[in-house]
């Protein structure tokens, strides 16, 4: 009869300096983790991933701002298990030990968002771990009056970008990924607003909006954007070659190889790079990656596996996917925004950036998933697509008094380039990205 030998070797990769905490100390929120307690966890606020131990309990928690990852290494003395952001760290660790044939990009395990992960490790055979809830946001709770939604919606994101402000050095500089869309353009208008209320300097910020070769239609916009808004001082157009976009290079970088998210992510690492070039010593960037997400704002009859239905009664379904217990959650990515916000997180963690993505808070979900939807757009595509823009224009000028332009929706891919150096820097075909990955692992 074999005896149990339990994890007693956790190593810890996570640096708890990265975690953007804005409503207590790293020590409290570790705490609330280590209890395993869903709803004391849930009372962090930020953009987080933490792991803790007691005893032979490993538990971890991470909003969608985060990633963190996994490994469960098998050694003669019993088993180890590894924590950290990026599979290359996890890989790098086993190499440290001997054990690098061990490890596959498949056998590592993504914490999914918003779950309390509980591993009781035992050696042979390895329980599976335990999943718990710590966020649920109640769907369908608001009125239909849009002007109060977006008031609402808006006012919640204000109140945590100005926590986040608590965060920085007042006066480090700050710039937004800028497109001009409806998102960064709320973001924008929103960090100007609370700079001015602060009694801080507006020409700490910037926002910085990428041209590939000179061929950018988001470019455009931008400057349309902050003409009409009174910015046009904070704008500043970064301008790329097209050999400069190379999506091999970000595969490696985003450690995944789903195609929309590694051309969103290969441009924002293009901006990026171009932005530590021309600043060193830039620290501070925010961003509006998780806003379509919140108002379901992605054009469903792109993809055949979803429908409006599924859509709009599914809980977080953009953030999280079909959910931890379904057939398709993928235990190595995660699901939704929850695999996909490595796209925006990645590229500036690994420039040196400290990344900061307000919509994608519980706090704002939260707000999000109170709309009523269906009541709202009665099932109808393109009220659910024209939404959005209602809500996010009404809520800021609710908020800060400015008016903001709504532009059509255009996929960040899209607006940095013309569709002629799109076609020639990206494949067609899904198995190219795949094969690129395979390579690197």
């Amino acid at each position: 009869m074999h005896q149990h030998r339990y994890v007693e070797r956790v190593v810890d990769l996570m640096d708890p300096t990265e975690n953007v905490l804005l409503n207590m100390s790293y020590e409290d929120a570790a705490e609330r983790v280590a209890s395993g307690d869903a709803e004391q966890v849930g009372e962090i606020d930020g953009q987080f991933a933490i792991m803790q131990k007691r005893g032979n309990i490993v538990r971890m928690a991470r909003s969608i701002g985060r990633p963190m990852r996994y490994f469960l290494a098998k050694r003669a003395e019993g088993p180890c298990l590894i924590v950290a952001e990026r599979m290359e760290q996890l890989r790098a660790a086993l190499a440290e030990e001997g054990l690098e044939d061990q490890f596959h990009p498949s056998y590592t395990r993504m914490v999914p968002a918003h779950y309390v992960v509980e591993i009781a490790l035992i050696g042979c055979p390895d329980p599976n771990p335990v999943n718990t809830r710590f966020f649920t946001p109640e769907r369908n709770v608001l009125g239909t009056d849009l002007d109060e939604i977006g008031e609402r919606y808006i006012r919640q994101l204000t109140e945590e970008m100005d926590k986040w402000l608590d965060t920085v050095n007042e006066d480090a500089p700050l710039g937004v990924l800028f497109s001009g869309g409806i998102d960064s353009g709320a973001v924008l208008i929103v960090l100007r607003h609370l700079l001015l209320q602060r009694g801080q300097a507006p020409n700490r910020l910037k926002a910085f909006t990428l041209n590939v070769a000179g061929t950018s239609a988001d470019a455009s916009q931008a400057k349309q954007f902050v003409d009409e808004t009174d910015m046009s001082l904070f704008l500043e157009v970064v301008d790329v070659a097209q050999e400069d976009v190379n999506f091999k290079e970000t595969i490696k970088v985003i450690e995944d190889y789903k195609p929309l998210d590694v051309q969103s992510a290969t441009m924002a690492h293009a901006l990026l790079k171009k932005i530590r070039e021309l600043y060193p010593d830039w620290i501070y960037l925010i961003d509006g990656d998780g806003g379509d997400e919140n108002l379901k704002d992605y054009p469903i009859e792109d993809n055949p596996e979803l429908t409006i239905v599924s859509v709009l009664n599914n809980l977080m379904l953009y953030q999280e996917g079909w959910g931890v217990e379904s057939i398709k959650h993928s235990l190595t990515y995660s699901g939704g925004q929850s695999r996909g916000h490595v796209r925006t997180y990645a590229p500036a963690a690994t420039l040196g950036f400290r990344g900061f993505s307000p919509f994608a808070l519980p706090s704002v979900i939260n707000v999000a998933e109170g709309i009523p939807f269906i009541e709202l757009t009665d099932w109808d595509h393109e009220r659910l697509y024209e939404l959005k823009g209602e809500i996010v224009r009404r809520g800021v000028e609710a908020v800060t008094g400015v008016t903001m332009p709504i532009f059509e929706k255009r996929r960040f891919q899209h607006g940095a380039a013309s569709e002629d150096i799109f076609l020639r820097t990206f494949p067609d075909s899904d198995q190219a990205y795949r094969d690129a990955f395979a390579e690197i692992f």
